[in-house]
């Protein structure tokens, strides 16, 4: 049991990642990004390629692949969504018709074989402590996850940055009256979410793979989080992801065939008590 809390844990570091991201371009453009989970998968496969055919250090692969992404993102946002402003269907309909796209270039160029890569050598091996074993890399995991949360607070709690997007998130017309260029900062936070996804991508390989369908199986798992714990919340998505992955790997692991169940239950009441999420506020 303790073996699989680590790897609750480990699972909800990378779905921080994942949907921290996604929560602040839902929070600041009001929109569902149903490409999300595409940019997770198309990043893992960047890294996995840089490290593979080009015999690039693992971290290095992972830069590669959170920037690619993070590049691919602000174009579709740049050319694609800011021309659709105020028109969330349009939006909601792009973004999900990219995902088809990313999933169908994603088979053209890297076929359907699954995909792996082996541990970083300098994080392979278990830790020992009181008697109980504990897999270093899935450790490493968890503290990339944390010092991801403390980098993104104080991105946003502590920089003239984070305050133009805590405004934009809080009120969108009155920053633009105030003279913030809240179609710029749709950019930054559409390549920063981005690339913590191709990031979290990339780092989660030695552990899920990368299989055609990883795509729209993370993608629940991100939407779930965000109405968890709150639009536009960095707090709501670090409690969302850990208790996500909690109840994914118990559910899997003891109740089998209620697992979704399981997982979909606390969304449904918390949509129900607290429509704005745990941490949210309703929008403005």
């Amino acid at each position: 049991m303790l073996i699989l809390a680590i790897n609750s844990i480990t699972f909800g570091g990378l779905l921080f990642l994942l949907s921290s991201g996604f929560s602040l371009i839902f929070g600041l453009m009001r929109i569902p990004n149903l490409m999300h989970g595409s940019l997770f998968m198309l990043g893992a496969y960047v890294g996995a390629s840089c490290v593979i055919w080009f015999g690039f250090n693992f971290w290095v692969g992972a830069i590669v692949g959170a920037a690619a992404v993070a590049v691919f993102g602000g174009l579709v946002e740049r050319f694609l969504l800011r021309k659709l402003a105020g028109n969330n269907l349009a939006q909601v309909l792009v973004t999900l018709g990219i995902a088809f796209m990313v999933a169908d270039f994603c088979l053209m160029v890297w076929t359907g074989d699954p995909v792996t890569l082996p541990t970083p050598a300098p994080l392979t091996g278990v830790a020992r402590a009181g008697g109980l074993i504990f897999p270093i890399y899935r450790l490493a995991i968890i503290v990339v996850a944390c010092i991801a949360t403390v980098a993104l607070w104080l991105l946003l709690e502590r920089t003239r940055l984070g305050a133009m997007i805590r405004a934009s998130v809080d009120d969108p017309g009155m920053a633009r009256i105030v003279g913030i260029r809240v179609s710029r900062l749709f950019t930054i936070v559409f390549c920063l979410g981005a690339a913590l996804a191709g990031f979290a991508g990339v780092i989660g390989i030695p552990i899920l793979s990368i299989y055609p369908g990883l795509d729209f199986d993370m993608l629940p798992l991100a939407l779930v989080v965000v109405m968890l714990g709150g639009t536009g919340s960095l707090i709501g998505s670090f409690v969302g992801s850990f208790v996500i992955g909690f109840l994914y790997n118990y559910g899997q692991a003891l109740y089998p065939e209620l697992a979704y169940f399981v997982l979909f239950l606390p969304m449904v009441l918390v949509m129900l008590l607290r429509p704005q999420g745990l941490f949210g506020r309703f929008a403005p």
